[in-house]
């Protein structure tokens, strides 16, 4: 999970240097995209059993679940340049408030008392955090928001695909698609002839960034306890706050880390409701008890 809140962290700080550098977001993203296409033909270059795994299987699948991940993204990315790292980290805690939601809606779990709960308190913490009508609201937070949901539709579609698709598979095809959808909204399609050597750092931060995030977040998520990964993962916000504070000079403002709390509170409320509404159905049905959550790849 170290690594996960390291790569979070660089991510954020290399999208503003790049846009700050004159790129805008379909080119700093088209860099992502492209260096996972790159590296990851490498591996399979050196690995020719990968090329079974990233047969094209299930492609509607793959295509609505990185169309909607590509512009959950671009909102991710757009509201780092322009908001405080800690209001941009504390909103995409509301991603598995979505993802409840979602899956009541549309794949017919039931509203149970302690989920509508847990929603309450998520959504109340995200207006703590957003204050609607505050001076220092602005509406790229709200745009945020809107990715979140988007990036929780993309987690719902992935747990159906990891019940055929490898971790790999997923990486494969997310920046293989992604990567066209980046570079067809670049001003310029020789963008990356002006990286020059300020750039460089920021690039290969968000490069490298880019690929850790999907592989520590799934790794922690397989080997760990969610009760234990979703705590562990808050640390994103006063790690990011700090941050800011040193490199943008970003006010660390109470309402966001009160409002992160509110959000963490309720997805961990959910997720230890979820694990004894599990736990008591494996004990009356044996063999029917299935994963609490799964990584949004």
């Amino acid at each position: 999970m170290t690594g996960a809140l390291v790569s979070f962290s660089v991510s954020a700080l290399a999208v503003r240097a790049l846009a700050k550098g004159g790129l805008n977001i379909f080119e700093i993203l088209s860099i992502r995209s492209g260096t996972g296409v790159l590296v990851l033909l490498v591996l399979i270059a050196m690995r020719p059993e990968l090329r079974r795994e990233i047969a094209p299987r299930y492609m509607g699948f793959h295509l609505a679940r990185n169309t909607t991940h590509f512009a959950g993204q671009y909102a991710w990315a757009l509201a780092v340049t322009v908001l405080p790292f800690a209001t941009v980290f504390s909103l995409e805690f509301i991603i598995p408030a979505w993802v409840t939601l979602l899956a009541v809606l549309f794949l017919g779990e039931r509203m149970t008392a302690t989920r509508a709960s847990a929603l309450a308190v998520c959504f109340v913490g995200v207006v703590v955090i957003l204050r609607p009508g505050n001076e220092a609201f602005h509406p790229v937070a709200l745009l945020l928001v809107f990715g979140a949901l988007l990036f929780a539709i993309a987690a719902v579609i992935t747990k159906k695909l990891i019940v055929t698709e490898s971790t790999f598979s997923i990486m494969f095809w997310m920046n293989l698609m992604q990567l066209p959808m980046n570079f067809a909204g670049s001003s310029d399609y020789t963008f990356f002839l002006r990286l020059d050597a300020a750039l460089a750092l920021p690039a290969l931060g968000i490069a490298v960034a880019g690929l850790a995030i999907h592989y520590c977040l799934a790794n922690a998520f397989r080997h760990g306890d969610a009760m234990v990964v979703i705590p562990m993962d808050f640390l994103r916000v006063p790690l990011v706050a700090v941050i800011g504070w040193m490199f943008y000079g970003e006010h660390l403002d109470v309402f966001v880390f009160a409002g992160a709390a509110l959000i963490v509170g309720g997805v961990l409320w959910n997720v230890r409701g979820e694990a004894q509404r599990n736990s008591a159905l494996a004990r009356a049905m044996p063999g029917t008890s299935r994963p609490l959550i799964q990584p949004a790849e």
